[in-house]
């Protein structure tokens, strides 16, 4: 059936109580159909598509290569559904497709089942089916099958018509079937099949006779004859060979020359009457180039068949013959075969031949050695597959007695073994046995008939290694509960050999059975809800030996709720791998706890040999449920190549399928999902590295919450850490995501940063149906980014907020879907706030600058301004704008200018003009009240220091200090201004026209008044107002005006 099914995925159903769910893909050979025999209104099929239920039905059928979702409708689908799988296998004549029929471990397990394979072949081309794990036989048409596998074989007879053959396992292991035949297995309900059924092969055409005057060709092989001999008596039907005149009918015929000759029957079923004999000469006197033997399966199937093969070598030496494994197994000569391949092998003594026993497939025997000549025969009834068992055939020396070669089964066996039927006198049998390790033997001779014995007595002796040999007489008490490997010689005596008088044979028993005291120990688990056992041994080659209850085991299962005694025989607590299981289901959300599980180890306080290794959590989902898994210590971290877990717990994560969603483990403060959302039922493992006992684990390993049910198959919730990336796996990595399956990522990014996604490793299958699709979209946002498989896509995402990454697969053609991404954090840049923040700075620079040079200007004009009406007298100092001077102009009582001389004005320039005689620099007089030549400094007293300010004395009443000379303070000069601006007009634009165009002649007053005060009359001049100093002031002369 090739690969047959895919995949299958159980889901339940968010609809009602009564349904379930499956997902079925089916293959490119295989139909599968799903079908109840109950009402309508009882059980349906209905297909699913776009999550909306279709038209219901009694069958579905699912075409080859289809993916269908359907819902069994029914109030118990796995007793009301029945499954039929379909298959082809078509073979030419050398080989066929496919060549197996396999099917997925635990396929539809819990449904009733039928399996059919129809095969076909060119005509005249047989179909060999073989079972390699176990054989076939056949049984009664209403027998029953106890292992619950039963396969019918339907194929057409001799008749033309169908015949029906059913068979049950542990049988033959090949069937030959004709070029047209149907194959069906019916399995029971609990019944998990094993990945390959069987294998087909092609085989030659079959020679077969059923019509009167039929011929047939028939050419011999060189050495071998082909012999038809007639063994019903009482019949006329002949045998006839050649063609025309030549021809020759007798009721045996021989064919003995390699050449083609033409075979002819006069009765209409010769295979009733004759047998047919293929001999074969195979002498190694001189060369032995044979090398393997087998029968010609070709030869006529409808007849009896007896396949002989003559050996023979130098009469020194004896011929060797190594039989296919596992071996053969010897029998009572009167009794047959189950597969009805009996051989058996004779020697040719002085005395004639001696039969060295009669044999069957599948024994202990691996190896004979056989002197001077003698024969092998193979009997097949008639309408018996042949089974192809090729054994070899080689010559060898050092031997004068018949050896036989067994090796004995491990664990409690009995073997038994015969003698030749009529040892000749004088004559050895010897036996090597191969005892397994940590095994005792016994040897139990049955009931004999001893010879009569002229001479010596019949011996039996035992040989070890390294040990002197033990003889002992057949009435001794042979060895028991020995070890290790030995052989048996059996010798007969001189024995009378009479004629009637049966010859000296002897049968006996080899029971092998393990040495050693096993380990035992009970176990209870009635206080333990839903917890089971299983023990089994992980070295095939060791010889532990498991016992449940006194009974050999393969695999030790302890029920949940049981109480059994376990025994352990020669089994490493390495070698012995131990795995609890405990089963937890909510039956549905209302039921549930709200504030979910916590899965715990229980301490198993067993006196089991091994440490607990594995513990395996199956979760029940409810209908319309997901489960949620979550980390009791914190956030989860996936094991991802390059971030693997290093802890000493990891949990394995499955689907109700099988298929791997991830492995997981806590990592301290390295944790980045906080919580996982499967839809469907799950399987959580945990495993310990190392030795270590996970009974011994402390605390909870994970914390379930049974919730509503979710839209998609798989939600990851993460929040992705500052100081490393995360990284972002899907399903399975780095193995396929499943089919047509949906996974959704929530990421939470903190305010102050941004993400970079960043896809690392995506694989693209081509899609047979549907689309792979990847989407990311900001929280909030309703913009999305997407793109498919046949799309191009950016690797890197920057991604300013919280988002959600979606991932859903196709049905793959080939190919295979699965992505790895990661993602990273950074502080966000804020460009706007930068941009606003450098404006504003450049415009507090710009400001700065201008009011620095504000204040530069301001101050130098401040400083010219200053300058201009600066006082330096001989006396106190009153500053011009002093706080000290504090009177306002109507306060104030000094003199008011009438009118201005334009000498005091503009003196200098007179000066320069040659309007004084005086020349410049005279001008320097004092004016004190009205305007009058100066006659000479005044005495006044001040201080050798220079101009001090008298903080305590405010400016003189009544006193004209002098300025100096203009042209000495000022550059340019400027008109006389009142020194208190109190009511005055103000500056008066026409006296800066030009100071040597106004319109009055020198020495005349001026007539522009700069106060709208009334003029006072000059004041008279005080005496003494200025007094001498130490050093004589410079004298200026005034000008007469």
């Amino acid at each position: 059936m090739g690969s047959l099914l895919i995949g299958l995925l159980l889901v339940l159903v968010p609809k009602t109580s009564e349904c379930l769910q499956l997902t079925v893909h089916s293959d490119e050979v295989s139909t599968v159909t799903l079908s109840t025999s109950l009402p309508l209104d009882q059980c349906s099929v209905c297909e699913f598509k776009d999550q909306v239920v279709g038209n219901c039905i009694a069958s579905l059928k699912i075409k080859p290569s289809e993916n269908v979702t359907v819902h069994l409708n029914c109030t118990e689908p796995h007793k009301a559904i029945s499954v039929l799988i379909e298959s082809r296998i078509e073979c030419t004549k050398t080989d066929c497709t496919p060549e197996r029929g396999n099917v997925p471990a635990s396929f539809l397990s819990g449904f009733k089942r039928k399996f059919v394979w129809e095969l076909s072949a060119p005509a005249q081309t047989a179909l060999a089916v073989n079972f390699p794990e176990y054989g076939l036989k056949k049984v009664a048409e209403g027998e029953t099958c106890d292992d619950g596998y039963r396969y019918i074989v339907v194929m057409k007879g001799s008749d033309a018509k169908l015949q029906s053959q059913p068979y049950c396992r542990n049988g033959s292991a090949n069937v030959t079937l004709p070029n047209q035949a149907t194959l069906t297995l019916l399995v029971s309900q609990q019944e998990e099949l094993p990945l390959s059924l069987f294998t087909v092969m092609p085989q030659p055409p079959q020679k077969r006779i059923t019509v009167p005057g039929q011929s047939v060709k028939v050419t011999p092989d060189p050495d071998t004859r082909v012999i038809f001999n007639r063994k019903l008596v009482g019949s006329d039907c002949t045998v006839c060979v050649g063609e025309g005149p030549s021809q020759s009918c007798a009721a045996e015929q021989t064919l003995s020359e390699p050449l083609t000759t033409t075979v002819e029957f006069s009765c209409s079923k010769p295979q009733d009457v004759f047998s047919v004999e293929v001999n074969r000469d195979l002498d190694c006197s001189k060369d032995c180039n044979y090398n393997t033997i087998h029968p010609e399966s070709s030869i006529f199937r409808d007849f009896n068949r007896t396949f002989t093969w003559d050996m023979k070598v130098v009469p020194s030496m004896a011929f060797q013959l190594d039989f296919p494994t596992p071996g053969m197994r010897q029998i009572p000569s009167s009794d047959h075969c189950p597969d009805k391949h009996t051989y058996t092998i004779l020697m040719y003594a002085r005395a004639g031949a001696v039969s060295l026993g009669t044999f069957c497939r599948n024994g202990t025997i691996s190896q004979m050695q056989v002197l001077y000549k003698g024969r092998v025969t193979l009997e097949v009834p008639r309408d018996t597959d042949l089974i192809s068992s090729d054994f070899k055939y080689s010559k060898t020396s050092g031997s004068a007695s018949v050896v036989v070669d067994a090796t004995l089964p491990r664990g409690q066996t009995n073997t038994d073994f015969f003698s030749a039927s009529d040892i000749p006198s004088d004559s050895v049998m010897k036996w090597n046995f191969v005892v397994p390790p940590m095994h005792n033997f016994t040897i139990q001779f049955f009931p004999y008939t001893p010879p009569k014995c002229q001479s010596k007595e019949v011996k039996v002796t035992y040989q070890q290694q390294n040990k002197a040999p033990i003889e002992k007489a057949l009435t001794d008490e042979q060895p028991a509960n020995y070890q290790g490997d030995f052989s048996l010689s059996l010798t007969n005596c001189d024995a009378v050999r009479k004629a009637g008088v049966a010859g000296f044979s002897l049968s006996y028993r080899v029971s092998v059975f393990r040495s050693g005291y096993p380990y035992r120990c009970t176990v209870d688990l009635q206080n333990f809800q839903g917890l089971s056992l299983q023990i089994e041994n992980t070295n095939p080659t060791s010889f532990c030996e498991l016992r449940m209850d006194s009974v050999v085991q393969e695999k030790i299962v302890v029920p949940a709720g049981s109480k059994v005694d376990l025994s352990f025989l020669d089994c490493p607590s390495d070698e012995l791998l131990l795995t609890a299981t405990q089963t937890i289901e909510c039956q549905s959300l209302s039921s549930c706890s709200v504030n979910g599980i916590l899965l715990t180890i229980p301490s198993l306080d067993f006196c089991l040999p091994t440490p607990l290794r594995q513990f395996k959590w199956d979760l029940r989902v409810p209908e319309q449920g997901s489960v949620e898994l979550s980390s009791p210590q914190g956030n989860l971290h996936q094991s991802v190549p390059g971030q693997e877990c290093d802890g000493s717990v990891s949990l394995l994560v499955s689907d109700t399928d099988g298929s791997n969603i991830g492995r997981f483990c806590y990592r301290s403060n390295q944790g980045t999902i906080q919580k996982v959302q499967i839809f469907s039922n799950v399987t959580i493992s945990a495993k310990a590295d190392g030795t270590k006992d996970l009974s011994q684990q402390q605390g909870s390993i994970f914390n379930i919450s049974f919730r509503s049910e979710i839209t998609e198959m798989l939600i990851y919730t993460v929040s992705p850490l500052v100081s490393t990336p995360v990284l972002l796996a899907t399903p399975n990595w780095p193995g396929a995501m499943k089919s047509d399956s949906t996974i959704s990522w929530i990421v939470t990014i903190p305010e102050e940063y941004s993400a970079e996604l960043l896809f690392i490793n995506v694989s693209q299958p081509r899609c047979d149906r549907s689309h792979t699709r990847v989407a990311i979209q900001e929280m909030g946002s309703s913009k999305e980014e997407s793109f498919r498989e046949d799309d191009r896509f950016d690797n890197k995402y920057d991604i300013q907020s919280s988002f959600y990454l979606n991932m859903s697969n196709c049905e793959p053609e080939h190919g295979t879907f699965a992505a790895l991404s990661k993602i990273s954090l950074q502080k966000k840049t804020r460009k706007l706030l930068s941009i606003i923040l450098a404006v504003v700075g450049a415009l507090l620079a710009v400001m700065v600058i201008i009011l620095a040079v504000v204040c530069v200007v301001v101050r130098k004009k401040k400083r010219l301004i200053n300058r201009s009406s600066i006082y330096i007298p001989k006396g106190p100092v009153s500053l011009p704008g002093d706080a000290s001077f504090s009177k306002s102009r109507g306060e104030n009582d000094s003199p008011v200018y009438a009118s201005i001389d334009d000498t005091m004005v503009y003196g200098h320039l007179l000066a320069q003009d040659g309007h004084t005689d005086r020349g410049p620099g005279n001008f320097n007089g004092h004016q004190v009240g009205t305007y009058r030549t100066f006659t000479g400094p005044m005495e006044t007293s001040i201080k050798e220091s220079g101009c001090e300010l008298d903080s305590g004395q405010g400016p003189e009443k009544d006193a004209y200090r002098p300025f100096l000379a203009p042209s000495e303070t000022f550059i340019p000069p400027r008109p006389r201004t009142p020194l208190d601006a109190v009511d005055s007009m103000g500056w008066d634009r026409r006296m800066v026209d030009n100071e040597l165009y106004t319109f009055k002649n020198p020495g005349d007053p001026n007539p522009i008044r700069l106060s709208a005060a009334e003029p006072l009359p000059p004041p008279e001049p005080e005496d003494n107002s200025w007094s001498e100093s130490d050093e004589a002031e410079p004298h200026y002369d005034m000008p007469d005006m």
